[in-house]
């Protein structure tokens, strides 16, 4: 198994070492206490499945959290936010109403319940003003070799971007190759003396490491597994199903009910897809009718009294999908899409058919950062940072950022990072919810919401 140390002296690019020190941890205040009001049905389903839920573990705990979801999701947004703040201290309910609140952007009324899920800090350095205190020994558990070496790349080049931008006390950072086996590369790590890991980032290899009897370091994962995570870890990932369920609450928000779907046949367009079609469903929305990219007219859908489009294809479809909505009498109606959207773009002539078209950015590559070069500097320097990696390097940028301020956002009420995907946050549970930094294409060029 390889491994690869990183130390204070190891020299990195020289305009991600000349970086400053990147996004800080806020805590706003939520919403105001709401007093003991009279429930609806489905808060009170949820009530009742919470309360078993609290005493399952793995997939029977994932089966019913996914129907409290379900529930909760039926709910608007006035009577959502009542009925959690009406919920009593220590409700097993609340965590999953609060992680629902911020699934819509919507504020917490009082921090989330940490009594099942609580993260320990461990033997670290005292924090700083801001909350920042970082592990003492960090091992990133990462596929340096095979055929997923590829798509690590990226992640490490962005959480190194991070970590040698940082001007304070840093860890010692060792990398592991999972490619071997994420089993040993763990323990490994353990053996090792390492007090925080970083990874894994598979799918398969998250659900390994999360249902181990025991995990004597914890971990931030770089993916969801099929279990959630135990007690003191974390899980931070960049899905599919995560950019569905936030272009159905932009749909929502826009009061779009009857919505199309024009979407690709790969794997991350059909799990967004998917994601799309269920949260819109609990939301009491439908998805009108999903058809492919090659469509040509689309009069016969518009007929169906649709009031919104959700694209899950790339950018040279959706600029041809566009003049035919035109033709089919759709325009003006809202528009959103996934990340994908930027695949294959870059012309402003050609990209002005995009205009007025949502969709997720990270904000490092449509703002920019604090502590960061800009995208378009880091891309001129590192293969890692160009093209639909740059969302890669961003995401192991957060990773890093994560692990730092990790136990300011579990103490905080509705803690915060402003990161390079977007706004960080962590529920209830030990997921990182994302908010992602909205864009949209005026004059064929990207510009944030």
């Amino acid at each position: 198994m390889s491994m690869m140390t990183v130390s204070r002296k190891w020299m990195f690019a020289p305009v991600l070492l000349a970086a400053l020190a990147g996004g800080c941890v806020t805590t706003p205040n939520g919403g105001p206490r709401t007093t003991q009001a009279s429930r609806s049905p489905q808060m009170q389903q949820a009530q009742a499945l919470a309360v078993g839920a609290a005493a399952q573990a793995g997939p029977a705990r994932k089966a019913q959290d996914e129907q409290i979801d379900r529930l909760l999701a039926q709910l608007d947004n006035a009577t959502l936010a009542r009925d959690t703040a009406a919920l009593p201290q220590g409700d097993p309910l609340y965590n999953h109403a609060g992680r629902a609140l911020l699934l819509r952007g919507l504020p917490l009324p009082r921090p989330f319940d940490r009594s099942a899920w609580k993260f320990d800090a461990g033997n670290r350095p005292a924090a700083d003003r801001d909350g920042y205190r970082p592990p003492v020994r960090l091992a990133v558990l990462l596929p340096l070799s095979g055929s997923l070496a590829t798509a690590a790349a990226p992640v490490r080049d962005g959480l190194l971007a991070g970590y040698f931008a940082e001007t304070r006390a840093k860890p010692e950072v060792q990398f592991y190759d999972t490619a071997t086996g994420v089993t040993a590369a763990y323990e490994r790590a353990v053996a090792e003396g390492n007090d925080f890991v970083i990874g894994p980032l598979g799918r398969d290899e998250v659900t390994t490491v999360f249902s181990r009897p025991s995990l004597p370091v914890p971990v931030l994962a770089l993916n969801r597994g099929d279990v959630p995570p135990p007690a003191g870890n974390a899980s931070f990932s960049l899905t599919p199903e995560d950019e569905g369920v936030a272009a159905a609450e932009w749909l929502l928000a826009r009061k779009a009910t009857r919505v199309l779907v024009v979407g690709g046949e790969d794997d991350s367009q059909r799990r967004a897809t998917l994601a799309l079609r269920e949260r819109l469903g609990e939301r009491g929305a439908v998805v009108v009718d999903v058809v492919g990219s090659a469509t040509t007219d689309y009069a016969s859908h518009a007929q169906k009294g649709v009031d919104g489009m959700f694209l899950a294809i790339r950018g040279p479809a959706a600029r041809a999908v566009m003049a035919r909505f035109s033709l089919a009498g759709l325009t003006g109606k809202p528009v959103v899409a996934t990340s994908q959207l930027l695949s294959g773009t870059g012309n402003a002539a050609e990209d002005a058919a995009l205009d007025g078209i949502a969709f997720p950015a990270e904000t490092w590559s449509t703002q920019g950062i604090h502590g960061l070069p800009s995208a378009t500097a880091a891309a001129a320097l590192l293969p890692s940072a160009q093209g639909p990696a740059a969302r890669l390097f961003a995401f192991g940028h957060d990773a890093w950022q994560l692990t730092a301020y990790l136990e300011r956002l579990a103490s905080s009420a509705d803690g915060r990072i402003q990161g390079a995907t977007g706004t960080l946050r962590i529920d209830g549970f030990g997921n990182v919810q994302r908010t992602p930094a909205w864009s949209t294409f005026r004059g064929g060029i990207v510009v944030p919401l």
